[in-house]
């Protein structure tokens, strides 16, 4: 039986015979098109981003800003978006997201004070601010820190 066995067709090509004269269809330069640093023999390959010796885009480009490292992104809950739930509930990270107004990244969720509190609601999220703190507390409703 092992000595019937057989490669599938096309399973395995032969590799391409290059620079074996004008027949082959790959002959003078052999595939490697006409003149400069990648068709020489060492084929020299360049690192990315390397312009021949030309000063880089990279650097010929100015450079603005700071990125800091440290910077936490937060999921961002204004108070008026809270108006999707009913009287007396209690808002967590799940709820927001099963409500869409989260995308569930997995980031900390923070409560912004835009707009009015709807409803006496008991909100557990990751950080709030003091402006929807204080609205939130004086429409009757209460907020936990959850870590």
């Amino acid at each position: 039986m092992l000595d019937r066995l057989e490669t599938r067709p096309g399973a395995r090509k032969s590799t391409k015979r290059l620079g074996r004269g004008t027949g082959s269809g790959l002959h003078k330069t052999s595939g490697r098109g006409v003149k400069g640093q990648g068709k020489r023999s060492d084929g020299a390959p360049v690192r990315l981003g390397f312009e021949g010796g030309q000063m880089p885009l990279v650097r010929r480009v100015p450079k603005r800003g700071f990125t800091n490292r440290d910077r936490q992104e937060n999921e961002i809950v204004n108070l008026a978006a809270l108006a999707v739930f009913s009287d007396g509930e209690t808002v967590d990270v799940l709820a927001l997201k099963a409500k869409g107004l989260i995308r569930g990244s997995g980031a900390p969720v923070k409560l912004l004070g835009n707009g009015d509190p709807p409803k006496k609601l008991t909100v557990k999220v990751h950080r709030v601010s003091k402006g929807a703190q204080t609205k939130l507390e004086a429409s009757g409703g209460t907020v936990e820190i959850v870590n």
